[in-house]
This record gives C-alpha cells, structure tokens and sequence, in this order.
C-alpha cells in the first residue's frame, strides 16, 4: 500500500515538526529548505531523521521519539515534484519568495496549504494570475496558525510543549473545497480540521493577533534590556494590557462583521483551541500549561511578534477595516509603534488589499468575489 506523499517547505520550528508528526502518522515526507538556511536539513541527513524529546528540563513534552525521514532537499524541483500536497511552514515575508521558486516547478492539481497562513492564499493566488503560469490549476489552504506550540532545541531536534484541539482553514478557491479536497487537506494535519468560509476570515482568526504585537510593543524596553529572558506570555501579559488587547480585538471583530463573518473572540479561540474554560486573556496566559513551558521571549523589535505579525497580519485588518469605512484606533496606534521601531513603513510594506487582489472593491463586492468561487 503507497503511503500518502507530503512535501514541507521550511525547516524551521514548525516545519521541522510537520515533518516529524506527519512521518510519525505514517505519511512519506520530502522536507525542504533553501541552501542559505540548511542546517536543519545537514543534520536530518546525518542522523537520518528527527528526534522529539520526551523531557527537557523537568518539563514533560509530547510525541517523543525518533522518525526517519523520507528526503531531506535543498532543490525546490525536487521538492515540489515529490508530492500533491505542499505544506509551506515558513515566516510570513518568505511565503512570496518560496512561491516564486516553486512556480516553475507547479503542476495542475497540486494543493498548497500555508501555516500559518496570513491571507496567504490570496496573494500567492494573485501571484499565479499575474505570472507567466496562470491558469495553473492550483489549490491554495490557509490556516489560521501551526498545530503545535515547538521548537527547536537542537540540530533535527525539537521539543513539543503543545498540541491544539483542532486547526481551522479555509480552501481557496471556494470552488475546490469538495469532499476529495477535503480529504488531502485532512491528510497533511496531524489534528481535526475545522473549515471557514474564505482564506480572509482565516487571516482574520489568526490567535496571534493581539497577544503578539500589542504586548510585545507595550513590553519592549523591559524585552530588550532583559535580553528576552521571560515567559512571555506570563511575563509580559498583565490586567492592563490584556485590557487593552481585549479592545483591540473588538477592532478585528468589527472588521469581520463588515465583510460577513462572524469571528471568535481571542479569548474564546484560546479556549476552543487548548481546551481551557478561562475568563479573561489574562487567566489564560497566567493558567495555560502549555503557554507555561515557553520560557523565552523576544529580545527586540525585530523578531517576528513585530516584524511578522504587524505587517502580515495588522496591517491587512487595517487596510480592510479603513475599506469598511472603520477606524481602528489601536491596530492603527501598534502599527505607527512597530514602523517606528524599526523605521520600516509597515503601511506600505505591509499585505495591502492591492497585493490580496481585493483593492477598489467594496466589502459587499468582497463578499460576492467569494460566493462566486473565486
């Protein structure tokens, strides 16, 4: 019997883990990172897969063991020809780059689900219309974040704190989201699917909305001075500023009532996700187990809760909420603090609605675009 074929882009944390987990539920697994970022890909070839740690630290973690892995590669033609699925696990800013190496390599009926995705599926979608491949019959699956909380702890070494409950994504095109499609989805993660609507209440469900770039700009003297050396989501989560992150969730949810959606609170996806009953965002950082075991934080402005989240994921609900007629007063306030920072113009640099193929239409045209099956 053939085992399903899986080819993950991006040897990171998270890519490393699908790896590791999707070998480990039986599937053959092609992992790829480019030659400026090998290291983990030498160490799979050295020792012949990856290991999970059971305990590190006195802290218990989860699936440990050893999976050997199919192919370790740095040539994007022989990744991409490996597999029909492709699970890109990768920095939001790489997402354009990677896609543009794999372009000449696509095929018709290949799916490419992104974690996290980001609105994702509708830039590399505009992407392929605007490139010399269009009409390639490609199948875009964003979800909202990575199932696991990981890391890691060494070379093809990880450890695995967390685990959600289920992950939600969307299909994107609304017109490949068929039970077969469904089915290949389902095969590339490793826990129950939940499926939304489009890939922009994906991006608009995406948990690390507030708890990322808010408390880290509101943090980032004590961050800095301190090297990093926190639980940050312990740390750095306090009554105020989980207040205020609560305010700037409603923000997001304004915006997804304007273009159709009903979206979940933060604190009720955080729930849902890790199976907790907390009260308040603040309850969950101080009580989560899992959040617990992340003893590290970022060490400046430059990492990822800033530079990744502001523009790929604040910036988009910006610009979407300014196209509702709405005025997002602290979204708007963390995105003039991060460009500030790190004197980048996130505005500009940002995932813009032109780059999402959705500038110059209304929220009502938004939403048609979709029920089309676009």
């Amino acid at each position: 019997m053939c085992r399903e074929r899986i080819t993950v882009i991006g040897a990171g944390n998270g890519g490393m883990t699908a790896a590791y987990h999707l070998t480990k539920l039986g599937r053959e697994v092609c992992i790829y990172d480019s030659l400026e970022f090998d290291t983990q890909i030498r160490a799979i070839r050295e020792q012949g897969g990856i290991r999970a740690l059971g305990e590190d630290h006195g802290d218990k973690l989860l699936l440990g063991g050893f999976e050997r892995i199919a192919k370790a590669v740095t040539d994007m033609e022989e990744a991409v020809s490996f597999a029909d699925t492709l699970v890109m696990v990768c920095p939001s800013f790489a997402q354009e780059l990677l896609f543009e190496r794999m372009l000449p390599y696509l095929r018709d009926n290949q799916t490419l689900l992104v974690m996290p995705g980001n609105f994702a599926g509708l830039v590399l979608h505009q992407m392929l219309e605007n490139s010399s491949r269009k009409g390639l019959n490609l199948t875009f699956v964003d979800a909202i974040s990575i199932p696991w909380a990981t890391r890691l702890s060494g070379p093809a070494q990880l450890d695995i704190m967390g685990l959600k409950r289920f992950l939600p994504v969307s299909i994107f095109p609304g017109s490949h989201n068929t039970p077969r499609q469904r089915a290949r989805t389902e095969a590339a993660i490793p826990i129950p699917v939940e499926y939304l609507k489009t890939p922009l209440e994906a991006g608009l469900e995406n948990i690390n909305f507030g708890g990322h770039p808010l408390m880290t700009a509101v943090n980032i003297g004590l961050l800095e001075n301190f090297n990093g050396e926190f639980n940050y989501y312990v740390d750095c989560c306090s009554p105020s500023t989980a207040r205020a992150a609560a305010k700037m969730d409603l923000e997001r949810m304004q915006v997804g009532e304007a273009y159709g959606y009903r979206l979940r609170t933060e604190l009720e996806a955080m729930n849902a996700l890790y199976g907790c009953q907390c009260e308040t965002v603040y309850e969950f950082n101080r009580s989560s187990v899992t959040h617990g075991k992340v003893k590290n934080a970022p060490k400046s402005a430059e990492e990822r809760y800033i530079s990744e989240d502001v523009p790929y994921l604040l910036v988009p609900v910006y610009e979407l909420a300014k196209n509702a007629g709405l005025r997002p007063v602290l979204i708007e306030s963390v995105i003039h603090l991060a460009c500030a920072y790190n004197d980048t113009d996130y505005f500009a640099t940002g995932r813009t609605l032109e780059k999402m193929g959705l500038d110059g239409k209304t929220p009502e045209e938004i939403q048609a675009y979709f029920q089309q099956g676009i």
